[in-house]
């Protein structure tokens, strides 16, 4: 691990009152972000698509201008902190020119997270947080991912093990999936999130005693078997939650002796 120190300095994810699951606009977070010691904050509500799918947890097209003058704004009202301009996405096929050209070109964001909360499945987007319980949607789950990380549109994946929301016990297609996503993340030196959000959310009573959904430890005790990078993040959903989770994913990743990814250069972009 290339850091020596659990102590939080930055945290890529997080989400304000637009994505409707949150609450709190991007200059609160900031200054809550400052107050807990980070260096580095970015901001990723869900993305904004042109067709608008998916309303209910996500803002609409028409608000990203007032999305990207929310953090400008932080900007300007924190210098202490590096505030970046991020966005966490899925990979819908017709709009990833709308990724690279418009948000990471022509607006200029900092970054994009990658992340499969919808399954592409058949013709149909699944929710990958109820549907990921079957060998056939984790095969499309896999490939979505893989698509991501082939695509080289994401500064990093958020929540690989997301599937841990609905399968109860590790088994042997959870270990193929993984190896699949795993695979993928070393050839494509694309870096994978331990993500703080599970750590908050109701856990699971499996064989071995109660664990979170995500993140969930076999997973990435395999993930040390390959030549991998992590992130920790909270995905806070509110400005009390800037830091949490964080150091408990540090503490697990050095435990597993993952190495930590260095996303220094978003911040030169």
């Amino acid at each position: 691990m290339n850091n020596n120190s659990l102590t939080p300095l930055a945290n890529y994810h997080s989400h304000t009152y637009r994505c409707k699951h949150a609450s709190g606009e991007v200059v609160e977070f900031v200054k809550a972000a400052y107050d807990a010691g980070l260096e580095v904050f970015g901001v990723s509500d869900h993305a904004a698509l042109p067709d608008n799918r998916w309303p209910d947890v996500r803002m609409p097209y028409e608000e990203l201008d007032n999305y990207i003058e929310a953090v400008r704004t932080a900007q300007h009202s924190v210098p202490q902190v590096e505030v970046l301009l991020g966005m966490e996405c899925e990979l819908v096929p017709e709009f990833k020119n709308y990724l690279k050209d418009e948000l990471l070109g022509e607006r200029q964001f900092d970054y994009l997270i990658g992340a499969g909360h919808y399954t592409p499945h058949n013709g149909e987007w699944l929710s990958s947080f109820t549907k990921l319980n079957c060998k056939p949607h984790l095969k499309s789950y896999t490939e979505h991912l893989c698509q991501m990380m082939e695509s080289k549109i994401f500064a990093f994946i958020a929540h690989p093990d997301i599937f841990g929301c609905t399968n109860l016990e590790w088994n042997t297609d959870l270990i193929e999936c993984s190896r699949e996503i795993l695979r993928t993340a070393e050839e494509t030196q694309t870096p994978l999130e331990i993500n703080g959000n599970g750590l908050r959310k109701k856990h699971i009573n499996s064989s071995d005693g109660p664990r979170p959904p995500y993140p969930w430890r076999p997973f990435w005790e395999l993930a040390a078997e390959f030549n991998i990078k992590v992130v920790c993040n909270s995905d806070c959903h509110y400005p009390n939650e800037v830091v949490a989770g964080i150091a408990e994913n540090l503490e697990l990743a050095n435990n597993l002796g993952l190495e930590l990814a260095d996303l220094s250069y978003l911040l030169t972009k």
